[in-house]
C-alpha cells in the first residue's frame, strides 16, 4: 500500500516577528543613572571631612592631700626619724656577726667583727716595743744616776756626763714612740669590731659571714658596703605629702589621727612635728613629719599610712581652689587668655582656663578644668570647634 508524503509547507519561520523585550532607551538609562550613583558616592567620600589626627594627654589633679568634713586627709609611710645602715670602717672578711633581723642591741654594742688577725699580731708587737724601751729607759736612768755621781766626785767628764744625760732623753722618746704605736694598734683592732651607733632594733641583714666588707664598694659587685640596717623604734613617725593648696591649714603641734593600711579599724594620735620648708615643683605637695603619740608594737617602718589633719574652723563659703595639672604644650594663648583644647565623644572642644605657675613642663590650672580630661598636646592650625579627631598612635 503506497503512503503520500507529508505536506511540509506550513511549517516556516517567521523572521519579521522579533521577541518582546525592553526599549533600548530604557537600558541606557539605568546605566546612566548607576554611572551617576556610583561617581556621586565617590565624591561623598573624597570630599566629606577627615578626622584631624592629634596628640594627647590627661588632665591630672594634684595629688597628696584632699579635703573632707574631718579635715584634711595625706596618706604617706611611717619612718624612723633615727636610722643607719651600719657598715665596716675598713675594708676585710667579715669573720662573726651576731645579730640577726629583730634583734634589739644597746649602744656600742659589738655586732660584727671583720679578721683581725693581722691586727692583733701588730698590736702584740707593738706592747714589745713598749717592754724592750721601759727597759731601755730604766738602764738610761741608772747609767745617768751613777754618770751624776761620778761627776760629782770630779772623775768623770762633764762630756761623759752629757752623754748620759742624752741617752737617757733618747730612750724616754723611744718609750713614747712605742706608746703611740700601741695606741694605733689598738686602734687598728678596734676598726675591726663593728658596734651599734645607737639602741635600737636590727630591721635587715645585709652581709652574711664570709663575704668582704668595706666602709664604700670600690666598683666590684661582690663587696658589701652595709652589714645591718638598724632603727629605733621609738622614734618612728609618718611622713606624707599634702596638696600646697592646704597646707597652710597645717601648722606645728596641729593634732592628727593616724591609720595604718594594716589595721583599717585601728587609729592612732599624733602631732605634727615638723613641716619641711621646701615644695616639690613635681607633685606640687609640701612633706609634713608626724610623730606617733600611740606606741604601738604592730607600727613597723615602711607601713602605708593615711593621716587625717584637724582642720581649724575656715570662714563661711572659703573653700581652697581645685588645681589640676596638664602639659605646657597643652596651652594655648596667653596667660590672662588661655584655652585648652579637650576631647569629648571623638570631637574637639575649647575650653578656657585660668593657668598659674608652671613646674616641670606641667602648668597649674586653677579654673576650667576638673582633672582627667583628654587635652590636645600642639593644637593644629585646622583645628576647629566640634572638629572630628583621631588620637594619633605613636
Amino acid at each position: 500500500m503506497t503512503t503520500s508524503p507529508p505536506d511540509l509547507s506550513s511549517l516556516r519561520i517567521r523572521r519579521d516577528d522579533a521577541p518582546a523585550g525592553p526599549p533600548r532607551g530604557r537600558v541606557t538609562g539605568i546605566v546612566i543613572a548607576v554611572i551617576v550613583l556610583l561617581g556621586g558616592t565617590a565624591a561623598f567620600v573624597a570630599l566629606r571631612p577627615r578626622p584631624i589626627a592629634v596628640e594627647t594627654a590627661q588632665a591630672t589633679a594634684t595629688g597628696g592631700g584632699t579635703m573632707s568634713a574631718a579635715g584634711i586627709t595625706a596618706n604617706g609611710y611611717v619612718v624612723a626619724r633615727t636610722k643607719a645602715s651600719v657598715s665596716a670602717k675598713v675594708p676585710g672578711q667579715l669573720e662573726y656577726l651576731g645579730v640577726h633581723e629583730g634583734s634589739h642591741v644597746r649602744r656600742g654594742e659589738v655586732i660584727a667583727r671583720t679578721q683581725s688577725n693581722q691586727e692583733q699580731a701588730a698590736l702584740a708587737a707593738a706592747k714589745a716595743e713598749v717592754a724592750q724601751a721601759e727597759a731601755q729607759v730604766l738602764q738610761a736612768k741608772r747609767d745617768l744616776d751613777r754618770a751624776e755621781a761620778l761627776a760629782k766626785q770630779q772623775v768623770l767628764s762633764t762630756a761623759d756626763l752629757d752623754n748620759a744625760r742624752t741617752r737617757y732623753n733618747v730612750a724616754e722618746a723611744q718609750l713614747k714612740s712605742a706608746r703611740a704605736q700601741v695606741q694605733l694598734a689598738d686602734v687598728n683592732l678596734e676598726n675591726t669590731r663593728v658596734r651599734a651607733p645607737f639602741e635600737g632594733t636590727v630591721l635587715r641583714k645585709d652581709a652574711e659571714v664570709g663575704e668582704i666588707v668595706a666602709p664604700a664598694s670600690a666598683g666590684g659587685g661582690l663587696t658589701r658596703t652595709a652589714i645591718v640596717t638598724m632603727a629605733d623604734l621609738a622614734t618612728l613617725e609618718v611622713e606624707v605629702d599634702v596638696n600646697e593648696a592646704y597646707i597652710s591649714q597645717v601648722g606645728g603641734t596641729q593634732p592628727a589621727r593616724i591609720t595604718l593600711d594594716a589595721y583599717p579599724d585601728t587609729s592612732f594620735s599624733g602631732v605634727v612635728r615638723q613641716v619641711v620648708p621646701t615644695a616639690d615643683r613635681q607633685k606640687a605637695t609640701v612633706l609634713v613629719k608626724v610623730s606617733i603619740l600611740d606606741r604601738d608594737p604592730r607600727i613597723l617602718p615602711e607601713m602605708g599610712a593615711k593621716v587625717v589633719f584637724t582642720r581649724a574652723e575656715a570662714p563661711a563659703g572659703a573653700a581652697p581652689p581645685l588645681r589640676v595639672l596638664v602639659p605646657s604644650a597643652a596651652v594655648v594663648g596667653a596667660s590672662g587668655a588661655a584655652k585648652v583644647w579637650i576631647v569629648e565623644d571623638g570631637r574637639a572642644r575649647l575650653r578656657a582656663v585660668e593657668v598659674g605657675p608652671e613646674r616641670g613642663g606641667q602648668i597649674e590650672v586653677r579654673r576650667g578644668l576638673a582633672g582627667g580630661e583628654t587635652v590636645v598636646l600642639k593644637p593644629p592650625a585646622q583645628l576647629k570647634e566640634g572638629a572630628q579627631v583621631k588620637v594619633a598612635r605613636s
